[in-house]
């Protein structure tokens, strides 16, 4: 096949364009994913803690944990991802506290978010940053 100047020109243009409308729609599907969850609830403080390392020499599992004392749910997101929705955590009457943890694939360097809902009905939201590094040197 042959590639004409105007085509590659084309070509060129519609990567360009995807390149600055990506992170628009990453931003969107943040957006979807927590009005989903919170049903468009104000997002408090407090009373939620996330841990994470700060530096993840393996951008393929990076440990992640919650804990959020008196959560009926708690989400987290890695908005940086393809797919922002990492986890759901929900706790019944019977569970013994709440709190988890997990692992989980970050696409790059990030913020991660997790927000729970209390349970008297309130939302709170915590975000941690997370540098990967490309085998530990630090890129």
């Amino acid at each position: 096949m042959k590639l004409s100047r105007r085509d590659a020109l084309a070509v060129g243009i519609g990567g360009m364009a995807l390149a600055v409308l990506a992170p628009a729609a990453y931003a969107a599907a943040e957006d979807a994913a927590i009005a989903t969850f919170t049903g468009g609830a104000a997002l408090g403080t407090g009373g939620l803690t996330l841990t994470l390392p700060e530096i993840a020499e393996n951008g393929n599992t990076v440990p992640v944990s919650v804990d959020a004392p008196g959560a009926v749910a708690i989400m987290i997101l890695a908005p940086g991802n393809p797919t922002p929705e990492v986890a759901t955590f929900n706790f019944g009457p019977a569970a013994g506290s709440q709190k988890a943890g997990t692992r989980m694939r970050l696409a790059k360097t990030q913020d991660v978010i997790a927000i729970a809902k209390m349970s008297d009905g309130k939302f709170v939201k915590v975000t941690s940053t997370v540098k990967v590094t490309i085998g530990g040197c630090g890129g």
